[in-house]
Order: C-alpha cells, then structure tokens, then sequence
C-alpha cells in the first residue's frame, strides 16, 4: 500500500526569522514547534529508504561480527559477479586451431615431450551490436531480350522461404514486447532509426496470426496445469479500452491473473486478463482437472476473490505467510521490538525450508522436518501473540493489534507447510510471475481490446514458462511455429520441457 505523504507548508523568510531571534532570544512554543516540523520534513525526505523487507534491513541488526574482528585480508570471492564463458549458451561458438602446432608434434620449447590436446580450451568473448531485427534485400539480377522483350529473373536463394517474416523475427517481436516489455511503437522507432523500417501495425498482425497458429499449445498448458499438486494464484490491475462485459455484471475493473501450476518438476506460468479475478480463472482451469487425482494444494493471499467457487472439486488452501509478515513490516517503525521478535522468528521458519531445499528432501520428509524445527517456533510465535491480546500488552485496534490479527485470522492456513506434504511457505512464485504483466502495463500502459489481451497472455505464458523451466524462449516459439502442423496433431509433445526430444526424433530418418 503507497503511504501519502503529510504536505508541509515551508516559508523560507519566516524560518529565517525565527533562528534570528532565537540567536537573541528564547524561541516561544509556537514558534520551536514550526522549526521542528520544518526539521522532521526535511529530514524524512532525506532519509534512506530500504528497497528489501529482509529482517536484517526492516529492524537494523548490527553486524554479527565486529568490523575490527573482520579479516581483511580474505581473497573476494572467485568470479566477481562476471559470467563464464559456458554462461553463453545462445552464443555462436568458432573453434579455432593454433596456427603453427598439431597434435603429436614435438615441443617446440624443451624439445623432448610432445604436445596433445587441452580438455577444455581458451575462450575468449566479444559482443557485437546489432539490429533486434535484420532485413535483407536480395538484388536478383533481371535480362531483357531486344527483339521480343521477354525479360528473365534470377531466382531467389534456395535457403529463403516464401515468406517475409521468417519464424525467428515473430519470435523475436514477441519476446522483445512480451517478454521484455519494449512496446511496438518503441521498436518501431528503433528499427527505422537503423534502416529497417518495421511498423507498429505489421508487429501486431504478425503476433495476432502466430498466436494463432500456436494457440494448441497453450491449451494443452491449461490442461495439464490443472493436474498440478500445488497451484499459486494472484492477480494484478490491468487497462482494457474496449471491453464488452458479460450481461449483469456490474464490476467495473479489469485484471490480469496468474496462475503458476506445479506438476513434479516442471512449473506452468498462466495468464489471463479480463474482467475475472485469480479465483475465478483458477476455477476455470480447474475444471480440466481429473476427478480421480488427490485434492490440490492451493497458495494465494487472503482475499476472499483469490479463492475458487467451484463444485466437485475440493482444494486444500493455504495463504501467503509473506503477505502475514508484510503486516509487521510496515509497523515496525512504530513497534519496534514485538516487530523484531516476529520477524526473526519467521527468519527460523524460512531458514528452514531452505535448509530443505539444499539438502533435497521430499515432500514427506520436509513436512517431517519442518515440524521438528519450524514447528516449535510456530507455536511459540502463536503463543506470544495470544498472549498480547489477553494480558492486554498490545491494543487490537493499533496497528501491532492488527498484524497479530491478521495471523491469528488465518492461522491454519498460515501454517499447512506443518500439516500437508508440499504445501509452500508463500505465494512469492506467482508475485514473481506477474511481474512481466507489470511491466508490460508500465510500458505499454493499456491493452486495446481483449483480443489483443489474449494474445498478450498467450505470449506471456509461454515465455515465462520457459523461463521456469530452463528453456529457450526464442527457440521454443521458433520451433513451434515450423512445426505448426505437428503441434496440431499431437500439442502435448511440444512442451517447452519435451520439445527438444520431439524435434530430435522427428529429425531421425525413421521419423522422416
């Protein structure tokens, strides 16, 4: 929530007045207290503000060692935040012989050994700059005959295809505006800036026609999302011009949704933008859900409209413990010490799946291990709060009451983690999630219609799907739109963590 800020008058002239006199004089009351406040503004302005709500940040720890015990004299860590060159994965790569020796030969310095090959060689990286988009122009030589006039073309290369666009340059606009944020009348200036003239309606004409053309895909990622174990949802304010709502629905906002679904190890990033909330999206996809599966576990905050209203399919719920956590967040200034004692001991909690997140645990065994270890901290935390209200330590209505409350509220659901095999400890991957929508909105600012949401959304899935899952986003919608035929047939081959295999066996000859 954005505080406002208190607006406060300054008159430069009268402030000067008042220290003149209070270098002769006492200042009176009325006058101390308009200096101060001036001071207070003026310093609130200048303060720091912390861009992390770590506990470490939010309640101003002191250093766990002393700086005059610290050893100056440690080596920084190899590496220094630079990136090796096995990070290039979607580099060109140009192996390159030495120019004078072989393998075998003699070695031209001691003259005895011989030299043989380096497992792994020297590397060396450039970068060089680019157009997002590159256009050639093939110049086909054209001969004309003087007595019948008959004019004979060059053909073109046999390696250019029919079309204009290639499959790389829909992918590329589609990761540059969907998956970076980079508006199409911006790369419609950038491109012209360059020579290559790419206007903002072409950009969106080839987006609608492959979005299209791959839709099967997204479908069948709605499909399987529906048979995750754990499913995150969220939602987001998003501008729709021109919307056509459904007869007798009076609600007047427009949000985008996203839904992440985990099945084993592959996560599903889903959006949808409309004039539904997160529930009822989530609801919608659920649908699709097999009857005979276990109940899903089902992480989204406290909203009421984040929860799906759907018969005949039963979720176990769970809510954000982050979004609990934010609550002393933003009263620590005010409750400092009851705000540290919380915050440390969820620092425990969250310290602890990650403990089991190193050490690779299974669901059962990190339930096990979280209620050895988390679970004592819990109960004391619970404990403590309780007791806040019945000694009358903390006022309900204060805003320590009201975080205590909000815990308090929604403690079962708070901590399935220490009930329910698998259940998250917070809705953080979906938040994470729709920060693509986010910026897709800041740069973009609105989508015209919801068609143009839809494909907005179709893009946005894949892409981040890919992302979750260690793919190539510009590969994947390459391949998909050459393969259109294919995914057609059979759409659950090419998911983005198959779609390799697919591509393999279907180069083999007996796939041929």
């Amino acid at each position: 929530m954005k505080r406002t800020r208190k607006k406060v008058d300054v008159n430069l002239e009268e402030l000067d007045q008042i220290i003149d006199r209070g270098m002769r004089t006492p200042l009176n009351e009325a006058e101390g207290q308009k200096l101060k406040t001036a001071l207070h503004s003026m310093a609130e302005r200048l303060s720091w503000k912390r861009s992390t709500e770590k506990t470490s940040a939010v309640v101003n720890q002191p250093a766990t060692v002393p700086v005059e015990e610290r050893n100056t004299d440690e080596p920084a860590p190899a590496g220094h935040g630079r990136h090796g060159a096995a990070a290039f994965t979607g580099a060109n790569r140009v192996s390159i012989a030495h120019a004078t020796l072989h393998a075998g030969n003699r070695c031209p310095e001691c003259r005895q050994g011989k030299v043989y090959r380096q497992k792994e060689p020297a590397t060396l990286v450039r970068f060089v700059g680019q157009a997002p988009l590159e256009a050639t122009v093939f110049e086909m030589e054209r001969l004309r005959c003087n007595a019948c006039g008959q004019v004979f073309t060059a053909g073109p290369p046999e390696t250019v295809g029919p079309d204009k666009y290639e499959e790389t340059a829909v992918a590329m606009i589609a990761l540059l505006k969907y998956g970076t944020g980079v508006p199409f009348n911006r790369l419609e200036n950038l491109e012209q800036q360059l020579g290559m003239p790419l206007p903002a309606t072409t950009q969106w004409e080839l987006m609608e026609a492959a979005a299209k053309l791959i839709r099967p895909v997204l479908e069948e990622l709605i499909r399987q999302a529906a048979q995750g174990s754990v499913m995150h949802n969220d939602d987001t304010g998003m501008r729709i011009l021109r919307l056509t709502r459904e007869p007798g629905d009076k609600r007047t906002g427009t949000f985008t949704s996203g839904v992440v679904s985990i099945i084993g190890t592959w996560r599903i990033a889903l959006y949808f933008t409309g004039w539904k909330h997160a529930g009822e999206n989530i609801a919608e996809v659920l649908k699709q859900r097999a009857r005979e599966l276990p109940a899903p576990i089902q992480m989204c905050d406290a909203l009421s409209r984040n929860t799906p209203k759907l018969e005949g399919v039963e979720i176990l719920l769970a809510n954000c413990l982050a979004h609990g956590r934010r609550q002393f967040v933003e009263v620590v200034e005010n409750f400092p010490e009851q705000c540290r004692y919380v915050l440390e001991t969820l620092r425990g909690v969250y310290h602890n799946d990650a403990l089991a997140q190193e050490q690779g645990l299974s669901p059962q065994e990190r339930l096990r291990f979280h209620r050895e270890h988390s679970g004592p901290l819990m109960k004391e935390l619970h404990d403590w709060m309780e007791a806040q209200f019945a000694e009358r330590k903390t006022e309900p209505n204060s805003g320590l009451g009201k975080a205590i409350s909000y815990l308090l509220n929604h403690w079962p659901k708070l901590t399935l983690f220490l009930q329910q095999p698998g259940a998250p400890l917070d809705n953080n991957i979906v938040e994470r999630a729709l920060k693509k929508a986010i910026l897709n909105r800041k740069n973009a600012l609105f989508y015209r219609t919801l068609n143009g949401a839809g494909v907005g959304d179709l893009f946005m899935s894949l892409i981040h799907t890919c992302e979750l899952n260690g793919a190539n986003p510009f590969d994947y919608l390459t391949e998909l739109q050459r393969h259109a035929g294919e995914l057609q047939r059979n759409p659950s081959e090419w998911m983005p963590w198959n779609y390799r295999e697919t591509l393999a066996r279907l180069a083999t000859p007996a796939a041929a």
